[in-house]
């Protein structure tokens, strides 16, 4: 009895084993929230497909029709097994196969945990998930009245207008707010062909910032267009006689393949005819009744049937191969007169034929740089000079306000009609594709304005330009330490008050705070409102924006006064040593590895009469280090004192004369000399590269 039991006890356990997924161990099936559900009776577990298409080591190596959805049996074996060593950041079980896609970061969990816990899968392409602290984040509008109650726009439900991880709003609309588990059964109910916002009906905006979200949008017709026998009463065609005078001795509803065959009208198909009573041919199909004939002027004509449309790309999860660079091998040419580079790049973007993604070639006009020698005013040392000063005006320019560092956008009427603040959002984008400098002017509430980051922070009191006049009116309301004081500010400022629409009534002291958030938000977000989204229109340039969108955090440092000093260690870790092949070079370059070290040192401290920055510039041609990076990657070979007779072809630098670093700032290439001692190459590179700093100073 008690071996009948356990046999039965046993059996239990093993049929909730099947049940239960077999990488989440969840045995929910709710095809919205987790996937389909698929049962596999003679492997015996089951699995949920969205577990497959977000864990982090399996991929679709078969055919659709292939094991579940084209992951094959034995791949999501290995995963189950790989994901048993795996502690869940959410429950501390075992078993997480969803690790966050930012490779810094450590997170791992089951897929029911990372709902739970935020995490946001993007279903396209590499399916990548994101961990709370590093998900996508949506951009506020501000055209929303907040005064008003919100509901969800699917299930009507109130909802505080706030976006978080549980509310998203639409990208194309101001009043659309949704539940995240309301869009999600939408979408599943929708499918990709009906899926779009309740509101203004937009498909293509909303599609794209959903999936961005982690909304997934299956690529089917709607349910209801699957349930069998929906649409029945659609298939029941017009069958009716209509001539003057009908023939048939069956009645006018009789149709039989032949001369008595109902032929309705190709163009409104509500009227019909015999063949026989029209005196038809046998083989005619097209036919248009009298109606029709005479509301088209007697051109009536069979319309062609639209050709089926291009067969949809099942959702798959597979190895793809690396994004093509942005930048095609095509050039821009951009003169620059004197010291005017802002100018010369608002012509560039204003072209008819301006296209961002070609290569930018640059040249100097003018009295100013017709003194610099031919080789500092060619290539991509040009380019990189144009860009650093670029930036530095842009910076200046009327757009912007406040102190060197932390800018915060002002209104110009003028720049408004030119379109100015698009303009140099498209020049901001240029600079960072192009290999500019870091942005590092923003202030944080202008990032703030424009990315969301921190998301949902209210703005404050510090975030305005200080020293305007905006800005005194708003802390003389904020300093006032009465409520008679602070009526008599608010008396003062009555028109500052009327035009933000803040001119209320307070009847304590405590309705400062409310009053002072609100005038910054005018100031900063309202008032503002057709410069940010120009400027928002601008950085899509490239699609910048939507990167910095995506990673907000990570793109902070780029525009805002965050940037790190250089230090040797970072400049060093740039190069990458290429040594000789031949043994007895290798033995000479290896000490100059360890003197260039020790010069870097030198440099960081103070004790050499060059920078780390007067290096940087010898070798790319650029002030400071590009936001995305040099390209191509620095390197580094040597220069060996040889005779001109002991010279042979291979891949070492070898000079005869003065043995000085040589640099080529089109491909980042440094060639150091090979020295006996550290003073003779200490002193060898301080001589060239501060002769190279005397003959091309700084633009700045």
């Amino acid at each position: 009895m008690r071996k009948k039991l356990r046999r039965l006890r046993d059996t239990d356990k093993s049929s909730k084993g099947e049940e239960c997924c077999a990488l989440c161990k969840c045995s929910d099936d709710d095809p919205a929230l987790f996937g389909e559900k698929v049962k596999l009776k003679e492997h015996k577990f089951s699995v949920h497909y969205f577990c497959l298409l977000t864990s982090s080591g399996v991929y679709q190596r078969g055919e659709e029709n292939e094991g579940v959805f084209g992951f094959l049996v034995d791949d999501i074996k290995q995963e189950v097994r790989r994901a048993a060593r795996m502690t869940c950041y959410g429950c501390k079980k075992k078993g997480a196969c969803i690790g966050c896609n930012v490779s810094s970061c450590r997170r791992v969990v089951h897929f029911p945990c990372g709902r739970k816990l935020m995490f946001i899968t993007q279903y396209n392409e590499i399916f990548p998930s994101y961990c709370q602290d590093h998900s996508p984040t949506q951009s506020l509008c501000v055209d929303s009245d907040f005064s008003l109650p919100q509901s969800c726009s699917i299930c009507l439900d109130s909802i505080e207008p706030v976006l978080s991880y549980s509310v998203l709003k639409c990208p194309s609309c101001h009043a659309s707010w949704f539940h995240r588990d309301c869009v999600q059964h939408q979408a599943h109910s929708a499918g990709l062909f009906f899926f779009r916002c309740t509101l203004c009906n937009n498909k293509e905006n909303f599609q794209q910032e959903m999936v961005r979200m982690g909304i997934y949008i299956p690529e089917r017709d709607a349910s209801w267009e699957l349930e069998a026998n929906a649409y029945s009463e659609l298939l029941e065609v017009y069958n009716h006689c209509d001539s003057v005078t009908c023939v048939c001795n069956e009645g006018r509803t009789y149709s039989k393949k032949g001369w008595f065959e109902v032929i309705r009208c190709c163009l409104c198909g509500s009227r019909g005819t015999h063949r026989k009573c029209s005196n038809l041919k046998l083989d005619t199909t097209d036919w248009a009744c009298i109606d029709c004939i005479n509301a088209t002027d007697g051109k009536a004509s069979l319309v062609a049937s639209p050709q089926s449309g291009q067969k949809r790309r099942l959702l798959s999860k597979r190895h793809l191969t690396p994004m093509p660079s942005p930048l095609d091998c095509k050039s821009a040419q951009v003169e620059v007169h004197r010291d005017q580079a802002l100018l010369a790049g608002l012509d560039l973007v204003r072209r008819t034929d301006f296209d961002p993604t070609h290569s930018l070639s640059v040249r100097f006009k003018g009295e100013q740089h017709l003194t610099l020698p031919s080789a500092h005013c060619a290539g991509d040392a040009t380019r990189k000079y144009f860009l650093n000063l670029l930036m530095q005006q842009i910076q200046n320019s009327v757009v912007f306000e406040g102190p060197i560092g932390s800018k915060n956008l002002a209104l110009d009427a003028q720049a408004l009609r030119e379109d100015l603040y698009f303009d140099i959002g498209s020049l901001l984008a240029l600079c960072l594709v192009h290999g500019g400098p870091p942005i590092g002017f923003f202030s944080h509430g202008l990032y703030q304005c424009l990315f969301n980051y921190p998301a949902n922070c209210p703005l404050s009191l510090n975030h305005m330009t200080p020293e305007t006049h905006f800005t005194q009116q708003v802390h003389q309301i904020a300093a006032a330490k009465s409520l008679y004081e602070l009526k008599k500010v608010m008396k003062a400022n009555w028109e500052f008050l009327e035009v933000a629409g803040c001119n209320r009534p307070v009847t304590s002291l405590d309705d400062r705070e409310a009053l002072v958030e609100d005038l910054v938000s005018f100031t900063m977000i309202t008032r503002m409102q057709l410069p940010l989204q120009r400027l928002r229109d601008g950085l899509h340039t490239l699609g910048v924006f939507d990167q910095v969108q995506l990673f907000p955090s990570v793109f902070f440092g780029v525009y805002c006064d965050a940037r790190e000093a250089m230090t040797a260690e970072m400049l060093g870790r740039l190069f990458a040593i290429n040594f000789s092949e031949q043994q007895e070079m290798r033995n000479l370059e290896t000490p100059i590895v360890s003197f260039w070290r020790h010069l870097l040192l030198e440099c960081e401290v103070g004790r050499s009469s060059i920078s780390l920055q007067d290096i940087l510039c010898f070798v790319t041609g650029a002030e400071e280090l590009p936001a995305v990076g040099l390209r191509p990657p620095p390197t580094i070979s040597f220069l060996h004192h040889v005779k001109p007779e002991e010279q042979t072809d291979n891949a070492v630098e070898c000079w005869g004369d003065g043995l000085f670093p040589q640099s080529k700032p089109a491909t980042n290439h440094l060639l150091l000399p090979v020295t006996s001692t550290y003073k003779v190459f200490k002193s060898s590179m301080e001589q060239a590269i501060s002769h190279h700093v005397h003959l091309f100073p700084s633009g700045s």
